[in-house]
């Protein structure tokens, strides 16, 4: 992990625009011109480098992005896409036939959930759901048609942390491919540097950070990332999830700024973890030494981002969590909305909202209480301020 520095690969890019400019030129055309016919069927068929066809196979600002992304995680490719989701479903499509399996981790984003769940069976592609956290019962899930082990890095909503290293031993040992959503510890931690064979994140939350844009991108091999662009099999190709040049370059320019951004949530949701769980909240977070894998974590993480911005309190109840989100909205603390890496702090229960799509007897099964607040904390300047205002909150409700 030393001689990775995912910060440096960020500090380094160096794009110029066509005329000088600091920031790469956008390139907001939908179709390229040929000053030779046969250079248009070289391109389609991938053998003229440097040329570009169609946006939806690729452009040059969705290569910037792309080339910036697997820069900062240390892959040697990257193919970016409209969504998160669109990342995940590409992805999963690209490894998966008819009559395959996965093996999922069961704490994970509620529409990754549904799409194993519910919609990848129509295509005879089942998914055992298992505790990641215990690696006997993820190996022993594992069978002559399993094709992918998948996991966050620190998981939607319980904000449990998979042991990647280990994860990535079974599944070599097993010959699948370790696909791991990144999404929540971008720069924290570096997956591929682990073993991962994919990293997925969703652009929207803290890599764009400004929650006006929605994207996804897929890190991995360039064997890999070439396949998912083949014209005749691709999953990205063919599936059309393209992300549109503008938004590519709006992200890009955010970009440069995560470092700092991701410093600022770990702060902020560290101090305010431990401020809370001194009181006898119930808070989870990875940071805190009595979290379950603190010291894993501790291992995995680059040090100088931290143990993240996410955090989860229990109010006790699902009409104590509303009326405690309520209270905080008004009072300004935050905003009641889903997602998350936005520069104010954004609260949900995610029983009701980002999890909903996993049946109640399952979010029971998993730990995940209807009182659960998941938190993606802010870039708050005075934090200090903000823990007292949440205290007062919880006292005016008689939580605390």
């Amino acid at each position: 992990m030393k001689d990775f520095e995912p910060a440096n690969e960020i500090q380094d890019l160096q794009f110029f625009g066509e005329f000088g400019g600091v920031n790469p030129s956008i390139s907001d055309s939908s179709t390229y011109t040929f000053m030779a016919a046969k250079t248009m069927f070289d391109t389609f068929e991938g053998n003229a480098d440097g040329c570009y066809l169609y946006s939806r196979h690729s452009s040059p600002s969705n290569l910037y992005l792309s080339a910036a992304l697997a820069a900062m995680e240390g892959s040697e490719s990257a193919n970016t896409t409209a969504s998160g989701m669109g990342a995940i479903t590409s992805t999963l499509m690209q490894l998966c036939k008819s009559g395959e399996h996965i093996v999922s981790s069961r704490t994970i984003y509620g529409g990754t959930y549904a799409f194993m769940k519910n919609f990848l069976p129509r295509y005879q592609i089942q998914t055992s759901f298992v505790d990641i956290t215990n690696l006997k019962q993820v190996e022993d899930s594992i069978t002559p048609q399993t094709r992918v082990l998948y996991c966050e890095t620190v998981s939607n909503p319980l904000l449990e942390v998979a042991d990647i290293e280990a994860l990535s031993i079974i599944a070599k040992k097993h010959n699948v491919t370790l696909v791991v959503d990144n999404t929540f510890s971008p720069l924290s931690v570096s997956p591929i540097k682990l073993g991962a064979d994919v990293v997925i994140h969703s652009l929207t939350k803290y890599i764009n950070g400004s929650s006006d844009t929605v994207g996804g991108v897929i890190c991995g091999t360039e064997d890999f990332i070439n396949s998912l662009k083949d014209v005749n099999q691709g999953a990205t190709m063919l599936l059309g999830p393209t992300m549109d040049s503008l938004r590519a370059a709006s992200i890009l320019k955010n970009l440069r700024t995560l470092p700092i951004r991701m410093q600022q949530h770990s702060k902020n949701a560290s101090y305010l973890a431990e401020k809370l769980d001194a009181l006898g909240v119930k808070t989870v977070y990875p940071g805190l030494k009595n979290h379950p894998s603190y010291e894993r974590y501790k291992k995995m993480i680059n040090a100088q981002f931290g143990f993240g911005g996410m955090m989860t309190i229990d109010a006790g109840s699902l009409d104590k969590a509303n009326a405690l989100m309520e209270l905080m909205q008004e009072r300004n603390i935050g905003y009641l909305a889903v997602s998350l890496g936005f520069y104010k702090t954004l609260f949900s229960a995610p029983g009701t909202s980002t999890s909903s799509e996993i049946p109640m007897e399952e979010q029971k099964e998993m730990g995940l209480s209807d009182g659960l607040i998941r938190i993606s904390i802010g870039l708050d300047h005075d934090i200090e301020r903000t823990f007292q205002n949440i205290v007062m909150c919880m006292k005016e409700l008689q939580i605390l």
